[in-house]
């Protein structure tokens, strides 16, 4: 993990983290690390998200990149995997997406993508930092007629909705389709993209103040849409993060449908339709033994990455597989995007529908769930440096992985996103992993707070 960037670009409390100075300097050494080989004058693209500290960071981001002499395209509120698409659409240099995904409105962040729609690479980011923290080098200051332009895209989220429908033929009417916006960036064009689908749409947490995104709504709190789906009636539900790259379903009884599932329920079809490029989907180490089960079961293999839909995007490209994801719910269909795209995955799921006949429930049921404890401890920043070098937090971990056997499985980690350590057990005895995770969690807090 670098010292600035995590495992999904620069993240932290917005104006006092992630600060007007520090955007402005990502800005100047982005812009000078992405187009120093370029023989035109640099264009680069921003979006965000519906944060009150967007447009700050918009204004601190667009100065630095100006001051390099690079031209800038505000894109406005869009979700991210529509900044990933517009930058290749549009023929732009780079892409830059503010948001902090599913957190909380008080964090915002800063997203690079490279011209080709993907996120930048480990040693790019690494020489960003190097300019920013080492001075390593110092970025060029343009005057005069050399200073950057400032432009507002108008069709942005028309062109991105566009692209989103041209990825299927299947319609969907007579469909009654629950969404959840989480008051993030599907606010713009969920509704639109699924009611030109055909479907009948109730939407909720499609209203942000700047203050609201991912509160007791999206992917990170499905409880309002599940109330909804039955409520209403709904075929099926669909919860999107706040910057809309993550994509969890419900089923018409109110049951949740995490990523594995979905994944498990479109990697399925398309084996059997001959678009799994090498049978073979791709996961992390976080995804549900019975996604494994599942696998095993219907022929598809397997590949397993470290957390972080970037590392699952690495393996995709290095193998040429087609699908790939994490169990909270981004899922990257190599076929249709650079990125995980949450509407994209609902769309996908929904042909799968259409096209076998099938319930959401009947679907995903076809993969058993292994019952699982996920604790999030908070720790000290100093203590994420620790953690790893932690005896007795090793010691903690070995007992429960020797208590379980072959019957379950311990993974502990950091959080590449937030100061969190994750302490995931998962098992067929529920009570006996619940008894183990608050063993760990509780000695993580002990040695790290």
């Amino acid at each position: 993990m670098g010292r600035l960037f995590g495992t999904d670009g620069a993240r932290g409390v917005a104006n006092s983290e992630i600060t007007c100075e520090l955007a402005m300097q990502i800005g100047r050494a982005a812009a000078m690390v992405l187009t120093e080989n370029l023989d035109h004058r640099p264009r680069v693209l921003i979006g965000m998200d519906t944060r009150a500290s967007g447009e700050m960071l918009e204004a601190a981001l667009t100065a630095g990149l100006c001051s390099v002499g690079a031209d800038v395209l505000l894109l406005g509120v869009v979700p991210t995997p529509a900044v990933a698409y517009l930058v290749k659409a549009y023929n732009y240099d780079a892409g830059v997406m503010i948001s902090a995904s599913h957190n909380p409105c008080e964090y915002n962040g800063i997203k690079i993508f490279q011209s080709t729609g993907y996120k930048l690479p480990d040693a790019l980011e690494n020489e960003i930092e190097a300019i920013i923290l080492d001075e390593a080098k110092v970025p060029p200051v343009m005057v005069g007629g050399d200073v950057g332009r400032v432009t507002r895209a108008k069709t942005a989220v028309d062109d991105y909705i566009k692209h989103l429908l041209s990825t299927t033929d299947v319609r969907c009417d007579g469909m009654k389709i629950a969404l959840d916006c989480a008051n993030g960036s599907s606010s713009v064009s969920a509704k639109t993209v699924f009611e030109a689908l055909g479907a009948q749409c109730i939407v909720i947490a499609d209203n942000p103040d700047g203050v609201n995104i991912n509160k007791d709504c999206g992917s990170t709190h499905m409880g309002a849409l599940q109330k909804c789906v039955l409520e209403n009636g709904c075929d099926l539900g669909f919860a999107f993060d706040g910057d809309a790259d993550r994509m969890l379903a419900v089923d018409h009884t109110g049951n949740l449908v995490d990523g594995d599932r979905a994944i498990a329920v479109c990697a399925k079809y398309m084996q059997k339709n001959g678009t799994l490029k090498k049978d073979t989907a791709v996961v992390t180490v976080m995804s549900n033994m019975g996604f494994f089960k599942f696998c095993d079961e219907n022929g598809i293999h397997c590949e397993r990455t470290k957390v972080g839909d970037r590392y699952v995007l690495e393996n995709m490209l290095e193998n040429g597989y087609s699908i790939g994801g994490e169990q909270s719910g981004h899922i990257i269909f190599l076929d249709y995007a650079t990125t995980g795209d949450g509407q994209l995955s609902a769309i996908q799921v929904l042909k799968v529908l259409k096209n076998t006949g099938k319930t959401l429930k009947e679907l995903a049921d076809e993969m058993e769930i292994y019952p699982q404890v996920l604790i999030n401890v908070r720790v000290s920043n100093y203590g994420r440096v620790r953690f790893t070098s932690d005896l007795e937090i090793k010691n903690a971990i070995s007992r429960a992985e020797e208590e379980l056997g072959d019957s379950g499985r311990v993974l502990v980690r950091v959080s590449g996103t937030e100061p969190l350590v994750r302490v995931m057990l998962e098992g067929k005895d529920e009570q006996k992993i619940h008894e183990l995770g608050e063993s760990i969690a509780e000695v993580v807090r002990e040695r790290l707070m």
